[in-house]
């Protein structure tokens, strides 16, 4: 009974992952929508218990409200990197790129001219900038506009339609009081009912930790890196230390990625900088602020987030996030966590089932 308890329980996850696979888009919706209605649900609950007058808020309008507040803060994002672009198009739009291209070229001149004094190669005088020029050419060339524009407008469409999609189905899911869990609970059968309830209680805990931890992680890093890039003058510390923030959520990586982003931002904004010093002094405090944001995750949030709320070993994390990567990328780093203290706790919660749990004793008995 035990093993053919296990085959059906193989079964039932190999059709998900199938189910899965073939409707992509939607489990993806769907995935996204699941996490969005995690963090706006105790916001929303907040604000339905909320009274006015003795009036007590309807679910629908703090589920309103709870979208409003969300947008506001991804505009208030969008806000923040406005003038940083605006920035960038005048220093673009003010550069002299006759100059540019002698200062690009000069140290290729000098390569060349190496080169053919030593005889280690054959080609005539300018033949490298030619090389180069020749081949930006053709790869401009070979762009083809109409694909281009046609690849944009179905991105464009496509991501409209990701968007009314997630809305949807993430107001139905912070919507609804619990009928879609007590419908799914209905499925159970009542020999299995004990163990899975288990289950989903504890992932749900741990995965709502987890959640939590890393609005936790991102405010941390945002504050730390904010006050740390104003305190050594950097301009836009602000927008360097939002997009940090968000880019942490990609683990090993994001923060590698947020001190390029920053070093990338002083350089190009620090046009008040006379000599190559300065700049250099520049990238060592920009790298100096960063350094401590860094310790602080390493040490402080790191351990807090991921070995406490999804009670997992520090190297047993750098594992699954490496198996994630290696899987999927980017995407496969952010999500390994989460996806890993559903299988841990789900095949944990079945074989404790097995030693614990009454039924499966009285199966074992009748074997």
């Amino acid at each position: 009974m035990i093993s053919r308890t296990l085959l059906y329980v193989i079964i039932a996850v190999a059709l998900f992952l199938f189910t899965a696979w073939v409707f992509s888009d939607i489990f993806i919706y769907i995935v996204v929508s699941v996490v969005l209605s995690a963090i706006l649900r105790p916001l929303t609950h907040y604000i339905s218990k909320t009274q006015f007058f003795r009036i007590r808020i309807p679910r629908l309008i703090a589920v309103l409200l709870s979208f409003l507040i969300f947008l506001l803060f991804i505009s208030s994002f969008v806000i923040l990197f406005i003038p940083l672009i605006s920035e960038q198009v005048e220093v673009l739009s003010s550069l002299d790129y006759e100059e540019l291209y002698n200062r690009g070229t000069g140290p290729l001149k000098t390569f060349e001219s190496f080169l053919i004094e030593n005889s280690l190669v054959t080609g005539e005088e300018g033949f490298l900038v030619n090389t180069l020029k020749e081949n930006i050419i053709d790869f401009i060339s070979g762009i083809s506009v109409g694909n281009l524009l046609n690849d944009i407008i179905a991105f464009t469409g496509q991501f409209f339609i990701g968007i009314l999609a997630v809305s949807f189905i993430t107001f139905f899911f912070l919507y609804e009081t619990g009928s879609i869990r007590n419908r799914l609970i209905d499925l159970i059968p009542n020999r299995y009912f004990e163990v899975t309830i288990s289950a989903y209680n504890k992932i749900e805990r741990l995965l709502s930790n987890y959640l939590i931890g890393l609005l936790f992680q991102m405010f941390s890093v945002f504050s730390i890196a904010a006050l740390g890039l104003s305190i050594v003058g950097v301009k836009y510390a602000l927008t360097i230390a939002l997009f940090a923030a968000v880019a942490n959520l990609i683990p090993y990586l994001g923060p590698l990625l947020g001190a390029s982003f920053g070093i990338l931002v002083g350089l190009s904004t620090g046009l008040d900088l006379d000599s190559a010093r300065d700049y250099f002094f520049l990238v060592i405090k920009i790298v100096s602020a960063f350094a401590v944001v860094q310790l602080v995750d390493n040490i402080v949030l790191q351990p807090l987030i991921f070995s406490k709320s999804v009670k997992a070993h520090p190297l047993e994390i750098f594992i699954i996030i490496f198996a994630g990567a290696s899987l999927a990328g980017i995407v496969g780093m952010i999500v390994a966590i989460p996806v890993y203290t559903v299988l841990r706790v789900s095949f944990s919660e079945l074989y404790e089932g097995y030693r614990s749990y009454t039924i499966f004793n009285v199966q074992k008995n009748n074997a």
